[in-house]
């Protein structure tokens, strides 16, 4: 349900205009309007400051993955800002340090075929009359001669390259075609010792970032207290100046049953604050507030997955927990699956910052075991043939075909017709509320065409009614929804237009009914697709078995591939039941019902 919603206009002193922000920030029930203006320095920095803020707590909690009990418990008391600040200037010199320990490595690799030779070596070499030429040649082209013919020495040798010196006295000059390398500007046992001590300094600086991990909580307030600023300045700078930039016009909107306690509040600000106070409009765009109980509450954040209701729509929250629970426990179709979402339901009401979903997959769970009985599986058994089921319990099973097709089907399709011919008669309901009862006769016609159809095909069926009479009605029917259909959809229209309108339509109409009913085939096909692969795995772990039964080391492997196997499928059965009634309802139920869901949320501006 939509909450009712109440507007208000403010007149305020451009001077007390962040007091009062503050006030209703307190109050936490009022939504400012705020509109798209280019930033402001203020706000620009306020932003940057919760960039800056966000950046700390993602290298804090990537260090707190790292981090050791000692720099826990040797941690530093500093509030949020001091955290932030040493936490940013530790990451950079971190990413210092790791740049210039890869400028090193690389260097240390180009120097470790020449061992102690750096430049050290080399000037004072250089110093004695000696030039020294560093050459690499290919194992197969190195002459023992060489040695008769110059002072070199044999630094490294690989499978393939020898890597030596050749040291030259004045005027001196190498004879033949030698590959001369530059010289290594520092020793590898020196780089080597660059390196380790670049590689504690950078643990040291580690362990003085991890020491700042118990500061998260403290980051994180800090983050929600500049977001709820945030709010607050984005308020301010969306309202309308006026008289010489002196008074701040605002408007804001807040649920109507609230009122008692806004006026109070209000009454109490400053004199600087004017307000007033009426029922808002479908003009005025208000935020939009659900009111749901406890158990459709569970399933509003699907309905903000499509789109919050515009002011003048209906919520569809009550009809996407009932359909949805219900396809899902479709698609899943194993009552053994269903206790395994219960007690991963029992899990997640401990685990912290998912116990908000618990409840749902707790109701998920129990509708998934109770439909999941109804279609005879559990953990991929048939238990509509296993005898250690009651006969009394069998009779609620679904099985056996109906006009030569399966019972669950059939029952498919027909919870899809169900489905559509509430969404259509919602979409009438809601359209006489819009538009009123004589703007709304095409809707009508089409929902006593189609939903009457339905029923009265029902009630025939059911109670066995004298063709003759069933006739009757039908034509009647019939007659009474064309003259909605195709004279009377827009009673501001020539009627020969009208005529045209309501071919056009029945054409789509027809074509796209036929599609939307069979794709609620997939509920049938996703539980059986289901229930066969866990029957698979059931067989592929039974053929391991020893005849006769009696220990054998085989039942370990029949376990892993039973749970394996279940797990897996069990993993893909959520997708598919999460994302195909999801589907039905965004496309079929929506489609049919004339949803939009352009609405925006309800945000007021709070403390958290």
């Amino acid at each position: 349900m939509i909450k009712q919603m109440t507007k208000y206009s403010f007149v305020v002193f451009h001077e007390d205009t962040p007091a009062f922000l503050e006030t209703l920030k307190s109050l936490g029930l009022m939504d400012i309007t705020r509109s798209s203006k280019p930033a402001t320095d203020d706000s620009r920095k306020l932003f940057d400051q919760i960039q800056r803020y966000s950046v700390a707590l993602k290298e804090l909690k990537g260090a707190k993955k790292e981090a050791s009990g000692e720099n826990l418990i040797n941690s530093p008391e500093g509030n949020a800002d001091e955290i932030v600040s040493r936490c940013h200037s530790l990451a950079n010199e971190c990413r210092q340090i790791k740049t210039e320990l890869v400028a090193l490595e690389d260097e240390y690799r180009a120097a470790l075929p020449w061992g102690a030779f750096g430049s050290d070596t080399i000037s004072r070499l250089k110093s004695l009359g000696l030039t020294p030429c560093f050459v690499s040649l290919p194992v197969k082209k190195f002459d023992e001669s060489l040695k008769e013919k110059y002072a070199l020495e044999i630094i490294s040798q690989t499978q393939d390259k020898i890597n030596l010196v050749i040291l030259l006295s004045a005027g001196e000059r190498l004879k033949g075609k030698f590959k001369t390398v530059d010289p290594p500007k520092e020793s590898a046992d020196s780089l080597q010792r660059r390196i380790a001590e670049k590689e504690s300094l950078l643990n040291q600086k580690k362990a003085e970032l991890e020491a700042l991990v118990p500061g998260i909580e403290a980051v994180e307030n800090r983050i929600e207290s500049l977001k709820a600023d945030a709010e607050v300045l984005l308020a301010k700078e969306s309202s309308v100046k006026a008289a010489e930039n002196t008074i701040d016009t605002l408007t804001g909107f807040a649920p109507a049953e609230n009122a008692a306690v806004i006026a109070a509040a209000l009454d109490n600000t400053s004199d600087g604050v004017y307000w007033t106070a009426e029922d808002a409009k479908v003009e005025d765009n208000p935020p939009i507030a659900l009111k749901n109980n406890w158990y459709t509450r569970m399933f509003a954040v699907l309905t903000d997955m499509y789109g919050r209701p515009a002011y003048n729509e209906f919520d569809p929250t009550p009809y996407i927990s009932v359909f949805f629970m219900l396809f899902f426990a479709m698609c899943m179709g194993d009552a053994g699956y269903g206790i395994l979402l219960i007690i991963i339901a029992l899990l997640l009401r401990k685990a912290k910052g998912a116990s908000k979903f618990a409840p749902l997959v707790l109701t998920l769970g129990i509708a998934t075991f109770v439909v999941g009985f109804l279609l005879h599986t559990f953990f991929g058994i048939d238990i509509s043939q296993v005898s250690w089921i009651p006969e009394g319990a069998k009779k609620f099973m679904i099985t056996g075909k109906i006009a030569g097709y399966d019972a669950q089907m059939v029952l498919a399709l027909a919870i899809g017709v169900l489905h559509i011919c509430v969404a259509m008669t919602v979409k009438a309901i809601y359209a006489v509320r819009k538009n009123g009862f004589a703007n709304s006769l095409g809707t009508i016609g089409w929902t006593l065409l189609i939903v009457g159809g339905v029923i009265i095909g029902a009630i025939a069926l059911g109670m066995n009614l004298d063709k003759s009479l069933v006739k009757i009605i039908v034509i009647v029917l019939g007659i009474v929804s064309a003259i909605g259909i195709f004279l009377l959809n827009d009673i501001h229209r020539n009627p020969l237009k009208n005529i045209g309108s309501g071919l056009w339509e029945t054409y789509n109409t027809v074509t796209g009914l036929l599609g939307d009913v069979l794709s609620y085939i997939r509920l049938y096909a996703l539980g059986l697709a289901g229930g066969m692969l866990g029957a698979a795995f059931n067989q592929l772990g039974g053929m391991l078995l020893p005849e006769g039964g009696g220990f054998s080391v085989m039942w370990i492997f029949f376990i892993i591939i039973v749970v394996f196997g279940h797990v897996l499928n069990l993993a893909m059965c959520c997708l598919g039941a999460f994302v195909h009634p999801l589907r039905l309802n965004f496309l079929e139920f929506f489609k049919n019902s004339g949803y939009e869901g352009s609405g925006k949320t309800y945000k007021p501006l709070t403390n958290k």
